[in-house]
């Protein structure tokens, strides 16, 4: 009986998780080139009163066993790499990425960091920055008096400078495992060995996804399927409760069959 106790606080604690991991996504809808997260579950070990095959006499054997698990866990949270939809900007820095690939940004202490948000902007000295300051991997900078930018599908950009034109590139990273990837938030990814070294290739080319001016990436979250997974979440906390609940009556009996 307490073991149907302990079962169910089990499944308790990893719907309140699933539904942690909703209201993410629900808070990050109008987040440019956030990714949804999908939660996974798994369940736990199980308690063998007979085991199924064993030999009963006269070269008989026992066809099924008696098996007894003892709840779920979260086994993991994996991002959802499909594309969100689009939505024009005007702006001529605003770069969305139809397809696969990340932006690869220069983090303050040097290292790489990986994103789709592609709401770029020029700092003080004429490069391409995140909106948190980050440079554009390549040290894209622009002249002074640069008046028009135009970045084509293939990663090529424009600039025209009181010197003339001038031109530079935009490449693309991919990962062999995406869902790997390391969120550290501010739309953010870093590598790591599950996800598999970094790709760098030419927008357009060898499976890489094309470039999109103008535009901007928006959440893959869908808040209709988001409020369905949160019903269903509630209700399979719920069910775990009136388990336990149970399981508490029925102790209650067990202890009142002395009065």
């Amino acid at each position: 009986m307490i073991r149907a106790l302990y079962s169910s606080a089990t499944g308790m604690v990893s719907q309140q998780t699933n539904l942690d991991v909703i209201s993410n996504n629900l808070a990050n809808v109008n987040t440019t080139g956030f990714k949804k997260s999908k939660i996974e579950f798994q369940d736990l070990i199980y308690q063998n009163s007979k085991l199924a095959g064993s030999e009963v006499g006269g070269g008989n054997q026992v066809p099924t066993g008696i098996q007894v698990g003892h709840g779920s866990r979260v086994m993991a949270t994996s991002k959802i790499f499909t594309t969100g939809l689009v939505s024009h900007t005007g702006s001529q820095l605003d770069v969305a990425i139809d397809g696969t690939g990340f932006f690869e940004v220069v983090m303050p202490d040097g290292s790489p960091a990986y994103t789709r948000d592609g709401a770029f902007k020029m700092d003080s000295t004429g490069r391409l920055v995140t909106s948190d300051g980050m440079a554009l991997q390549g040290g894209i900078t622009m002249p002074p008096g640069t008046t028009d930018i135009s970045i084509a599908p293939t990663g090529e950009v424009s600039a025209r400078t009181p010197g003339g034109f001038q031109t530079f590139n935009i490449n693309l990273v991919r990962f062999s495992n995406p869902a790997g990837l390391e969120s550290i938030g501010r739309n953010l990814y870093k590598d790591n060995p599950a996800s598999g070294a970094a790709q760098q290739g030419q927008p357009g080319t060898d499976g890489f996804g094309v470039l999109a001016q103008n535009y901007l990436e928006m959440s893959n979250v869908k808040v209709v399927e988001e409020m369905v997974n949160m019903i269903v979440a509630q209700r399979a906390y719920e069910v775990n409760s009136k388990a336990v609940q149970t399981a508490d009556d029925m102790l209650q009996i067990s202890n009142n069959l002395k009065r």
